[in-house]
């Protein structure tokens, strides 16, 4: 496991990358605009992001694995929410 800093560092990576998908998510849920979303790109997105995940286990960095989980929770959020307001 990396030193405790390096973890740091990591997780507010993480972090950031979660708070920058917000807006999106309120969009799509609060106002209802899905237009220009790729859900073929969101697929990809999970994929590369099940991949990290899988490899923050491997090396056991939890700032991997916490940022991961937390970035498909939002990632999910919003392909929920565009499937529901396209069908």
């Amino acid at each position: 496991m990396a030193p405790y800093w390096v973890e740091s560092i990591g997780l507010l990576a993480g972090i950031l990358g979660i708070i920058a998908w917000f807006p999106q998510i309120r969009e799509v849920w609060v106002h209802k605009k899905h237009e220009g979303i790729s859900l073929p790109t969101f697929g990809l997105i999970i994929i590369a992001l099940i991949l990290w995940l899988i490899y923050g286990f491997l090396i056991g960095s939890p700032a991997l694995i916490l940022a991961n989980i937390s970035a498909l929770l939002v990632i999910l959020a919003v392909v929920v929410g565009v499937v529901r307001l396209r069908t």
